[in-house]
């Protein structure tokens, strides 16, 4: 039987690809500058990420970036009518601060 060629090493998926972001690629995907998630990074703010492969390069998963921003739109009142401070009716003074 003759022998097959092995496969040619192909490069990554480009699903694997769009499923991990580096800072640079998030910082677009975001509208930011990759100098700002490094600094939340470094105060363990913003979105989720993680370090990846033998190097430790930043990485940021795609649906972490999608659920930190509807986080971050669900906690702004201005997104979130629940949150509106507008939308709520005022209260009432109470017996003890009225003037008879």
């Amino acid at each position: 039987m003759p022998a097959r060629p092995l496969p040619a090493p192909t490069a990554p998926s480009t699903a694997v690809r769009a499923a991990f972001l580096t800072v640079k690629d998030a910082a677009d995907y975001l509208g930011l500058s990759p100098h700002t998630l490094y600094v939340w990074r470094h105060r363990r703010q913003g979105p989720p990420s993680f370090r990846m492969g033998p190097r430790g390069r930043v990485m940021y998963r795609v649906e972490a970036l999608d659920a930190w921003v509807r986080e971050q739109e669900q906690a702004d009142s201005r997104s979130n009518p629940a949150l509106n401070p507008l939308s709520v009716r005022p209260q009432g003074r109470s017996a003890r601060f009225t003037t008879a």
